[in-house]
């Protein structure tokens, strides 16, 4: 167990210890008064030994943004100022529903063929047509929907003629591989002998 592990868990048994004597009826109110006192009063202290541990083994040290202005600290306040902040921090781009779906139609075999049965392929091309058909029916404006669903069936049969394909592409290059690694290993040396005595091909067959 780790030091911040044995920290916690003492400052959990703390805490349930400290709600056992809170469900127990205090014997007047002035007793009950000093009793939250004092327990407010522990634990503020708690979490101050905690924090001077932790600077003291520099935990705090090094932080993103140590020493620097707050960013956008002078501008107006922002409500969505965090979802702004995230799109820009992982790159997330937000179209239209069409143009969205026109993007994931271009990429759509790639993500077909990383399902590895055919049910997984009909629920994939039963998603994107769902959609496809929720954004055919949006009022908000925006460009029309002009993706084209996807057949179900046809997928499914593209899909293995692609997955067949792929493996007979990998056998081949396997295949390659091993005769190259074949070619390039040593002779036996019983083979070698043999071709130094030049003996006629009949014998070294």
């Amino acid at each position: 167990m780790t030091a911040r592990d044995r920290k916690r868990h003492e400052y959990l048994a703390r805490l349930e210890a400290e709600q056992r004597d809170a469900d127990q009826p205090p014997e007047d109110d002035e007793e009950a008064a000093r009793s939250r006192a004092r327990r407010q009063a522990h634990q503020s202290a708690w979490v101050e030994i905690q924090l001077q541990q932790a600077m003291r083994d520099g935990e705090f040290d090094d932080l993103p943004g140590a020493g620097k202005p707050i960013p956008g600290i002078d501008r107006p306040h922002d409500p969505d100022w965090w979802l702004k902040r995230l799109i820009e921090r992982e790159n997330i781009v937000v179209l239209p529903p069409a143009l969205a779906l026109r993007t994931e139609d271009a990429e759509l075999d790639g993500v077909l063929d990383r399902e590895t049965t055919p049910q997984g392929v009909r629920r994939v091309v039963q998603d994107f047509n769902a959609r496809i058909i929720d954004a055919r029916r949006q009022l908000q404006g925006g460009p029309p929907v002009i993706t084209a669903l996807r057949d179900v069936d046809t997928e499914v049969d593209a899909w293995a003629a692609r997955r067949t394909e792929r493996v007979a592409e990998q056998k081949a290059r396997l295949a390659e591989i091993r005769a190259a690694e074949r070619a390039a290993a040593p002779l036996p040396w019983w083979r070698r002998m043999l071709a130094r005595l030049r003996l006629p091909r009949r014998w070294t067959a």
